[in-house]
């Protein structure tokens, strides 16, 4: 059963997402997502109980309309990288030394074959590793990108709701 979060400890939650955005594991490459968190003032004097209230109705709001919830964004896990990958160079190398030693065995020289075949094999396995790294960079360059321009839907959505309650959003 899930609990029912009161304005306050919304609010509470907010302040805390607003300094900690995405945890401490988050890292520098999204500073910008916590930079851009709207700055507000309550511009007609309304007490701190009701701004709580109006942030706890605006974020409830802005989360319907844009489908994004602040509070979850950083709880959700990148997928972890693919296990093995650091064998590439040593499959490529046992590999390409098969394939050599097969080769050399022919020419009359398994051994010089099964060598050469295993340096060049070596090769292709460190082409392969570095090839998926790059997409994994990518993978994860694009997943912060859509969490950007979530984030950013999410804070007009919201920052258009305060200043409905009169409230100044910078």
């Amino acid at each position: 059963m899930a609990a029912k979060l009161g304005p306050r400890m919304v609010s509470v939650a907010l302040a805390a997402f607003v300094i900690f955005p995405f945890g401490s594991n988050w890292g520098m490459r999204n500073t910008a997502l916590a930079q851009s968190q709207p700055i507000i003032y309550p511009a007609k004097g309304q007490s701190q109980e009701q701004m709580d209230k109006d942030k706890y109705e605006c974020y409830t709001w802005a989360k319907g309309q844009t489908g994004f919830d602040p509070m979850q964004a950083g709880l959700t896990s990148q997928a972890p990288p693919p296990q093995g990958q650091g064998g590439q160079v040593v499959k490529g190398a046992a590999g390409g030394a098969a394939v050599g030693a097969v080769a050399g065995g022919i020419s009359g020289n398994a051994g010089k074959g099964a060598a050469a075949g295993a340096a060049g094999g070596a090769l292709i396995g460190g082409i392969a590793k570095r090839r998926q790294a790059g997409q994994q960079a990518q993978a994860q360059q694009k997943q912060g990108a859509a969490l950007a321009s979530k984030q950013s839907d999410y804070n007009r959505a919201f920052g258009a709701c305060m200043e409905g309650r009169s409230y100044t959003v910078k």
